[in-house]
């Protein structure tokens, strides 16, 4: 995750396209990137889903996430991706919960600038200058935002006395049973 502090452009020739949304999504994108800035560029996918989105030719190289199951595989394919002179990381953060764990993975491990796509096919840089945004998209995301940050807070905060309270009332129901055992053979 470089250039997260400087506004710099990288000096890659490749773009790698995280696909972790639905496929719509990344065939809404497709088009706005090869019009805009993007185009000079190479794209490369990553994706957890079968065949290409429309709009990408068909040399692009796919990687996919489901033929990297092992830790050796993963440690690979993030040697593979180091080593591709990647430019910019795109990577769809929808509301939808498709691979969280490898986007951000990728994204802390590729050395390029990364952008990130939201749900209605807007991007943002991932810089400074946008920390505000990222604040604000992550707030949304973990649901500290709006009506339900304040019934999200309370469940935080009664998590834990509730698993206490249920540990000791557990304690004794068992408690009290082997005590009845040792009283009444």
């Amino acid at each position: 995750m470089r250039y997260i502090v400087s506004r710099r452009a990288p000096t890659g020739k490749r773009l790698l396209l995280i696909e972790s949304g639905s496929r719509s999504l990344a065939e809404g994108i497709l088009p706005h990137l090869k019009s805009d800035w993007a185009e000079a560029y190479e794209m490369d996918l990553l994706t957890c889903y079968g065949g290409l989105p429309t709009g990408l030719p068909p040399e692009t190289k796919v990687f996919r996430v489901t033929d990297y199951g092992s830790s050796d595989k993963r440690r690979d394919l993030m040697k593979e991706l180091r080593s591709r002179d990647y430019a910019f990381v795109g990577m769809i953060c929808s509301a939808e919960p498709i691979m969280t764990k490898w986007k951000w993975l990728v994204a802390i491990r590729v050395p390029a600038k990364v952008f990130i796509i939201n749900e209605n096919g807007d991007y943002f840089w991932m810089h400074r200058e946008n920390a505000a945004i990222l604040r604000e998209f992550a707030l949304v995301r973990v649901g500290l935002e709006g009506a339900g940050a304040i019934r999200t807070i309370g469940r935080l905060i009664a998590f834990p006395f509730a698993v206490l309270y249920l540990l000791l009332y557990a304690f004794a129901v068992h408690a009290r049973r082997a005590f009845r055992r040792a009283l009444h053979p």
